[in-house]
């Protein structure tokens, strides 16, 4: 028995919560990962997992052992990364998540770059607006543009976007240029939706963060849909820079309500919790800062 792959798989199947999903994962028979579990068990003489037909547990050794190999397999990855380092050239493979219209607009250009500048790393890319969790599926990096981070989250801001009101200079000539938020509640919005529709926009007036109604016909979950929407004139959109830019420059959108400007958004890299950051996925980020130092959209 390799004692540290099978502290790795205890680690990964009381993450999971499954030997099956862990299988999977791994691409191996579930026996495989059974047996590795068994003999893990019988070299410590405990039990470390008590295991139903519809779920799975610690038992009390289980846990303080699982906190013990996290400690050690951390210790074990930073040590070959140190020497791996030494080397300078990252290896290995990156799973990356990052959202849909930012990814394509901005990060696939530097991946691609950077698959080039370093061809000893495999990229494994998900191009995806759902918030992952890294640790379950095994995401090494994933890039989350918003305004507040949850307690707890593992990040490092490596970017800042903002956010623009924008409408069709047809629609303006037959509806009128709103001169402030509260009067957005007279105008058609498009709305962004992440679950539900948004029903209101929030502005910085006089240095405060303020809320203001809005009404909206037309919804969606993609922001490319509704800056076109906006440019065929159907309403007014808010939506952040990098996706507007292309539509400005155009003159197709023109940006509004300039002189309430709205909350920055940061771009992070979010990181697993639970264990060492390779040196291949910190040379990422640090690509991605240097990539993403980019000129905002000007008013």
């Amino acid at each position: 028995m390799d004692r540290l792959e099978a502290m790795h798989l205890f680690v990964r199947i009381a993450e999971l919560g499954s030997f099956a999903a862990v299988a999977q994962q791994l691409g191996v028979a579930r026996s495989v990962v059974t047996r590795q579990i068994a003999g893990l068990e019988a070299h410590l003489g405990v039990k470390l997992m008590a295991r139903s037909t519809r779920r799975l547990t610690l038992t009390s050794a289980g846990t303080a052992y699982l906190e013990k190999c996290r400690v050690i397999l951390n210790l074990v990855e930073a040590a070959e990364t140190d020497v791996a380092e030494e080397r300078l050239t990252p290896r290995g493979n990156i799973r990356l998540s990052v959202p849909l219209s930012f990814g394509l607009k901005r990060l696939a250009p530097m991946l691609l770059d950077f698959a080039r500048r370093y061809p000893e790393v495999s990229l494994d890319m998900d191009f995806s607006d759902r918030q992952v969790k890294l640790i379950e599926e095994g995401i090494d990096l994933s890039l989350r543009i918003t305004r507040k981070l949850a307690g707890g989250d593992v990040a490092r801001r490596i970017g800042s976007s903002r956010m623009h009101v924008v409408a069709a200079p047809e629609y303006l000539a037959r509806h009128g240029r709103p001169q402030h938020p509260a009067e957005l509640i007279h105008h058609e919005c498009l709305g962004y939706t992440a679950g539900v529709a948004s029903q209101q926009w929030s502005f910085l007036v006089s240095g405060q963060l303020q809320g203001f109604p809005v009404r909206s016909r037309l919804h969606a979950n993609n922001g490319d849909v509704l800056v076109a929407a906006a440019a065929q004139g159907m309403g007014i959109t808010l939506q952040p820079d990098f996706i507007i830019e292309e539509a400005v420059a155009a003159g197709r959108v023109e940006i509004i309500l300039s002189g309430f400007p709205l909350p920055e958004l940061g771009i992070h890299a979010m990181l697993p919790g639970n264990r060492h950051v390779p040196h291949r996925v910190r040379v990422l980020m640090d690509f991605l800062v240097a990539g993403l130092r980019l000129p905002a959209v000007q008013p």
